[in-house]
């Protein structure tokens, strides 16, 4: 077989592949074979908890170093040796990795517990439109 009916074969072969995973996700690798997005509340609500608590850790505890790390870095700077620039640099990378991260749980929680009570306020107004639509069916 040549090089080219090898890899016309083989295009082939990963062709079908993609056809029949299209819809569906693969139940081998650990897809789901029920495609039906369930949330409830209490998941919303303990996601959201998670992402909080989070962030008050990342936001206290990810800074503890900060202080002495600034001042190893300038005393070495201070010295001539290289390793101080590099230290001020990770530094200010770990800082602006550490407020994307706090930042990103502060946006986790805030919508999730956003998504939770918009849901729960569109539940009553279901509620609420269903019973009225019964009670206007019996005055009638």
């Amino acid at each position: 077989m040549s090089f080219d009916e090898e890899w016309a074969a083989a295009r082939e072969a990963a062709q079908e592949r993609i056809a029949m995973r299209l819809n569906q996700s693969d139940p081998s690798r650990g897809g789901a074979s029920d495609a039906d997005l369930k949330v409830r509340q209490d998941h919303l609500g303990a996601l959201g908890h998670a992402a909080y608590e989070l962030h008050g850790r990342l936001a206290k505890d990810g800074k503890h170093a900060s202080a002495t790390t600034e001042e190893a870095g300038g005393d070495l700077t201070d010295k001539g040796f290289l390793t101080g620039i590099a230290m001020n640099t990770v530094q200010r990378m770990w800082s602006s990795q550490l407020r994307t991260l706090v930042d990103a749980c502060a946006h986790i929680s805030n919508h999730l517990d956003y998504s939770a009570s918009t849901h729960a306020r569109n539940d009553q107004d279901i509620r609420t439109s269903i019973s009225q639509s019964k009670i206007d069916q019996y005055l009638k």
